[in-house]
C-alpha cells in the first residue's frame, strides 16, 4: 500500500493533538488538499450537550470554506483506534458537497494502519443539488 500524503498525515496528526474530547476521549484529526494545493485542518470539538460537537472532518471543511475555497481533491483522517475510522454519514454527506467522486480519501491509525477509498465508496447514492433540479 502506498505511502499517506505525507502533508496531509502531517496536518491531520498536528490538529489531532488539539482536540477538544473531554468527554469520549477520543481524539481525531482531518487535513484536505484544497484544489488549490492549500492544506486545512481540522479536529472534533466535543461539548457536553451531545450531539452538538464537531467532527474533525466538518472542521476541516469550515477551514477550507472560511479561507475561500469550496473544492478539495483528497483527504485525510487519523485517530487512535485499533482500526481506521470511516466518516460519520453526516460528514460523508459533507465531504461529498466538496469533492468528486473519485477524490482520494485516507483512513488513517496513529499506529500507521490505514484504509484508502474515495468520496464515492464512502458515500454511494448520494444525495445532490442535481436531486432538486426541477428544469
Amino acid at each position: 500500500m502506498s505511502t499517506p500524503d505525507p502533508a496531509l498525515l502531517h496536518a491531520a496528526t498536528a490538529v489531532r493533538e488539539n482536540a477538544y474530547a473531554p468527554y469520549s476521549r477520543f481524539r481525531v484529526g482531518a487535513a484536505l488538499r484544497g484544489a488549490s494545493g492549500v492544506v486545512y485542518s481540522g479536529c472534533n470539538v466535543e461539548n457536553v450537550a451531545y450531539p452538538e460537537g464537531t467532527c474533525a472532518e466538518a472542521g476541516a471543511i469550515a477551514a477550507m470554506v472560511a479561507a475561500g475555497e469550496t473544492r478539495f481533491t483528497e483527504a485525510l483522517v487519523i485517530a487512535d483506534s485499533p482500526d481506521p475510522v470511516p466518516p460519520c454519514g453526516g460528514c460523508r454527506q459533507k465531504l461529498a458537497e466538496f469533492a468528486a467522486g473519485d477524490a482520494l480519501v485516507t483512513l488513517c491509525t496513529t499506529q500507521g494502519a490505514q484504509m484508502r477509498t474515495s468520496v464515492a465508496e464512502l458515500l454511494p447514492g448520494r444525495f445532490s443539488a442535481a436531486h432538486m433540479d426541477r428544469t
